[in-house]
């Protein structure tokens, strides 16, 4: 992937080191060969496509940066969702407990 790295910074400002490591590997791999395809066009060309390689590498970003949130908020409402149980649990017992002492005054 160096390679990749080198002819991504040379040509654009889109670059490998830029997509977080958390990516999906086909997308990366897709991304990487639409800008080795690009490379091979004429040079009066390829500024128009590197304008629009910018684009979807921030958009990519973007995309991955918003899944790290929402993978973020879900792990969270599971450990409170945890946390709600056992109080649950908890006061289901405490309540049980009380029951129990209050049952011979009835």
């Amino acid at each position: 992937m160096t390679s990749d790295s080198a002819v991504l910074s040379s040509q654009s400002s889109v670059s490998v080191d830029t997509v977080p490591c958390t990516e999906p590997a086909q997308e990366v791999h897709e991304l990487t060969e639409l800008l080795r395809l690009v490379d091979t066009l004429p040079a009066e060309r390829r500024q128009d496509f590197y304008k629009v390689l910018d684009r979807l590498a921030a958009h990519f970003e973007r995309k991955q940066r918003m899944l790290g949130y929402v993978q973020d908020s879900l792990n969270q409402m599971s450990l409170d969702l945890n946390y709600l149980i056992f109080d649950l649990e908890a006061t289901r017992r405490e309540r049980d407990e009380y029951r129990s002492l209050l049952d011979p005054l009835y």
